[in-house]
This record gives C-alpha cells, structure tokens and sequence, in this order.
C-alpha cells in the first residue's frame, strides 16, 4: 500500500487535512470513514470524470455511508455558471437531502467550484470533501475553500468561501489527464516558486520536464509542495484581506481571467493557459515598473515555454480580436479590483511578489498593445 502524506490547513475549529498518495480513490471509503460513515452522501462528478474513475469511488464508499447518491454534471468552464448551480441544487433536493448529507466534489476544478457552491448554500450549508482528478485543482482550487461560478461580467463573481472537511488526492488520477490538462495544471505550480519559493522554481526548472512527462515522484513532490505553500497562505489569510497573503496567489490571473473572459469560457483557453500568459504579462509589467529584472521575467517565461505553455499572446486562440481596452474594461471588473483600480500581483524578483493597486492603466495598455503586435 501506497503511503500517503498529509498537509495540514490550519484554521482553528474548521481545520482540515489534505491526503496525497497514489491508489486513494480505491481507499476512499477507510480515508473518510470518520466524515462519511453512516451518512447520506452525495458525488457530483462531471460526464469525463464519472466515466473513469466514479466506479471506484462508490465502490470504496459502499458500506461506509448509508446512501452513495450520484449527480453529473458537464465537463467545461461552461457548467459553471448561475443555471448550473440551480440545477444542481434541485437535484440534490429532489434526493431528499438533509443537513447531515456530504457533499463530494470528484472532478477537477469546475466541478468542485460548483458543488461546493451549491454545498455552501444547500439547506445554509452542508459538509463537503475534495477529490480533485486534475493537477490544477489538487494544487490550487480543491485547497482553500473558494466556491463559485462565472458570471458574462467575468470569471468567479457569484461564490462563497466554504471549506472542505477532507481533500483526497489520488496521484494516480494524473495518468488518465490529457497533456494539455496536464500542462495548464502545471502553471499553478510555477505559481508559487515564482510568488514565494526560488528553490521550488529552480527545481522545477530542473524537473519539471519529467513532471509534465509523467513522472510520479516528481509529481507528487510538486502536488505536496504547493499543497503546502497554499495550506500556509490560506491559514494566514483565509478570505483574501486587501493587501494579504492570499491576494498573492492571484499572480498572473488578473490577466489571465480577462484572456478567459476574451475567450467566452467556451475550452479554446483553459484557465492554466490562461494563467501562465497572464504570469508572463505580469513578469514583463513588472519588469517595467521594477525592481524586478527583465532577466527575471524572461526566465519566468523561458520555462513556462521550454514545457509547452503558452507564453505569448499570439498563442493564445482569438487573441486578433482583442483590443488592449477589452482587455483592460474585463480586468476593471475583475472582483479584486478596488474602487475602478486594477490590483495586480507583481514581482519583486523572481521568489518573491507584492501587491500594487497604483498601476497606471497607460502602462499596461502599451504593454498589451506590444505584446499582441509581437
């Protein structure tokens, strides 16, 4: 038996553990007997999802709760939207629920989005667990309790905070993922070397080939080591105060969700794609502004493409349609801008990040505008 390593999220009576081992879904019943047993429970999985790995999961779970109930939804950025939740909260009404029912979110990181949004508001609130298939979610949005859906004014306007009680991460999962997934899940973890950990991201210079080639110990050290940094964020942080710690972790996503927005969430962009154009933008804006180096942000954007991620802007599908003020009007109304001000995550140097409001619009359309013209 696979062993498994478990990272704490410390946040007093609400805290939780994250377990990350391989064949954990097969074990999923013995993980969360404490949570599950007894109880009526509820796996929402999307349609991809539920064709490879559902089995196993209800297999586990017989025996343990009373009732597996299980909902599909849509696979796609798409599902995740105001007409999404509402059905599924009245499918999981129609089931009889009640305030002891557990939630289970199996998927990536729209479905535990959605069902954790629907979790948060379902009877004022029933208990949820995590089990993230994509290296995306089980890096980044399985951890932290952020729950919502997109909205045509942007990405995650309508949410909640709301915590899981358990994040299963079975590494196993990863050799079903497509490359792509694989790769846009790969941008969180540059993420948080380039915000927090310059040993984290000289290592993942030196191995972050085989990660995305599908190497499991490096897999499973770069899931444990963001697990951990994220862990840390939010327990100091937990709801994003202005200027906090978790606001850092929004590094690249400022512009990353507007590209995504550009880009009608319709899976021409995955939000990891977004996400590592959206960290090139900000290193070279940084660099701009300084202190950060244009050498750091052109070592930044020399790994993100020496793996496959898209860099530039004329990788990304649609870009010619995109004007620099598009792209501005979507970051104006990206939920962490302040009063009309755009926030942005900038770097320092490369390992370490702050947080600027007072960047004046005038310099990131240049940017933009030279970007889309190289």
């Amino acid at each position: 038996m696979s062993a498994v390593e478990i990272v704490q999220v410390d946040l007093a009576d609400r805290r939780y553990a994250i377990h990350v081992g391989a064949g954990l879904l097969n074990r999923a019943g013995d993980a969360l007997a404490d949570l599950v047993s007894g109880r009526k429970v509820a796996v929402v999985a999307d349609e991809t999802v539920a064709a490879l790995h559902l089995p196993a999961l209800i297999q586990s779970l017989r025996g343990v709760a009373s009732v597996v109930h299980t909902l599909t939804v849509p696979s796609g950025e798409s599902a995740k939207s105001m007409d999404g939740v509402a059905d599924l909260l009245d499918r999981l009404l129609a089931l009889g629920i009640d305030r002891r029912t557990v939630v289970i979110a199996l998927g990536g990181g729209v479905t535990g989005d959605l069902a954790g949004f629907a979790a948060a508001i379902a009877l004022r609130g029933l208990d949820f667990i995590q089990i993230p298939t994509t290296l995306l979610a089980q890096v980044d949005s399985s951890v932290g309790g952020k729950t919502g859906v997109n909205t045509r004014y942007g990405k995650n306007l309508i949410g909640a905070f709301h915590q899981p009680r358990r994040v299963l991460i079975d590494t196993d999962v990863l050799d079903t993922l497509p490359r792509r997934e694989l790769l846009a899940g790969y941008a969180e973890v540059v993420k948080y070397g380039a915000i927090g950990d310059l040993q984290f991201f000289e290592w993942l210079e030196a191995n972050g080939g085989r990660l995305v080639d599908g190497d499991a110990d490096a897999q499973r050290h770069a899931i444990v080591a963001s697990c951990r940094a994220k862990a840390a964020v939010v327990a100091a942080d937990e709801r994003e105060m202005a200027n906090g710690p978790r606001a850092l972790l929004n590094f690249g996503h400022t512009f990353g969700h507007a590209l995504e927005a550009m880009a009608g969430y319709d899976g021409t962009l995955l939000h990891g794609e977004g996400v590592a154009a959206g960290m090139v933008l900000a290193a070279r804006l940084s660099a701009r502004l300084g202190p950060c180096t244009g050498q750091d942000a052109g070592r930044l954007a020399a790994h993100l493409a020496a793996v496959g991620l898209p860099t530039e802007l004329d990788q990304v599908d649609g870009r010619r349609q995109w004007t620099a003020e598009q792209l501005l009007g979507h970051m104006t109304k990206d939920k962490k801008a302040r009063d009309g001000r755009i926030v942005f995550v900038l770097l320092d140097q490369l390992g370490r990040a702050v947080v600027r409001d007072d960047v004046d619009s005038s310099t990131v359309r240049t940017l933009l505008d030279r970007s889309q013209a190289a």
